[in-house]
């Protein structure tokens, strides 16, 4: 026989989860330090210039 299961604590649990799943993506995409995000902005500007540098003139 199958287990008996309460509908609202297995709702409650999932929105629970949910929750905290998008809470730690959130965190992976926002939670930088500003050194974090200076760093990477001074990376990109690199990149950008190299490769602005290797571009031919028509």
């Amino acid at each position: 026989m199958a287990e008996i299961v309460n509908l609202r604590r297995f709702k409650k649990t999932k929105a629970r989860d949910d929750a905290a799943k998008q809470a730690d993506e959130r965190r992976a995409q926002f939670g930088r330090t500003k050194a974090e995000k200076n760093k990477s902005a001074a990376e990109k500007a690199l990149e950008a210039g190299k490769l602005d540098a290797h571009k031919r003139d028509d």
